[in-house]
């Protein structure tokens, strides 16, 4: 399946002027999902997913850290697994979060993460198996002014000190089953909605992309990763050793430069 979120810049626009003219900035509403189903799902059928969880704040403290945590009951390698998560928040300007690629070395498809939240919204959490069927779980969560507002702070410095990775395996180790893990890469992850409090003007996109994870060079999952995810990402994952070995994570962002770090896991 082909997700549409290549979407064309009047297209995008017009989703996110739909979004804000439907009272984004009041309670939740159901009344933006329709649009944005046609928009990244037209002409497929998403059935109700009791084995999809999606768990998160009533009202989260801050909109640009909103905590929420993903876990699909279903194991990987069943004939019809969910390999994919499209994590959507229907009030955000840019609906798509991140997109989560799971293999049955991720040994459990649960991720715990934070994302920025521009108003009170249904969040959802779309499966897709590797047939195509779409299975969807919805929760409201409260919160305000993640997306946007001003930034401050040197730029230089906060370039430079991008891409920094934090990466740590808990201990003990089981090997054949289902490990956690967790990463954090320091990054700024600017959604382009952002204004500059020195220069008055919007800061320009500037977010992580694409994150990698393998072991011993097999892959265990990747992520799309969208500037709805927060500032300085952070996931607590799993994945599977079936021997003493190297767990590694590559980062690129939208500007093409790319960040590693990895860490031995030991018997």
């Amino acid at each position: 399946m082909r997700l549409s979120h290549t979407l064309t810049p009047v297209a995008t626009l017009g989703l996110m002027l739909f979004g804000y003219s439907h009272g984004a900035w009041a309670e939740a509403s159901d009344k933006l999902w329709p649009a944005i189903k046609d928009s990244f799902f037209a002409g497929k059928t998403i059935e109700p997913a009791p084995f999809i969880k999606l768990e998160g704040p009533r009202r989260a403290e801050s909109g640009a850290q909103v905590p929420i945590t993903l876990t699909v009951d279903k194991p990987l390698n069943d004939a019809e697994a969910i390999q994919k998560v499209y994590l959507i928040v229907d009030a955000n300007p840019i609906k798509l979060a991140a997109t989560y690629h799971f293999t049955p070395l991720s040994g459990k498809a649960q991720i715990a993460t934070r994302i920025r939240q521009e108003a009170d919204s249904f969040v959802r959490a779309i499966g897709e198996t590797a047939s195509g069927k779409l299975y969807m779980t919805t929760i409201e969560i409260r919160a305000a002014g993640g997306c946007g507002g001003p930034v401050d702070g040197d730029d230089s410095a906060i370039r430079a000190a991008a891409g920094k990775i934090k990466l740590s395996a808990e201990t003990p180790v089981k090997f054949g089953e289902a490990n956690p893990a967790t990463f954090m890469i320091k990054h700024p992850m600017y959604t382009g909605l952002q204004r500059d409090l020195v220069s008055g003007g919007y800061k320009p996109a500037f977010y992580i992309q694409k994150l990698d994870f393998n072991f011993n060079g097999k892959p265990v999952m990747s992520v799309d990763v969208g500037v709805a995810v927060a500032e300085d990402p952070y996931m607590r994952f799993f994945y599977v050793p079936d021997a003493p070995g190297v767990l590694e994570v590559k980062a690129q962002d939208n500007e093409g430069k790319t960040f590693s770090q990895s860490v031995e896991i030991k018997s």
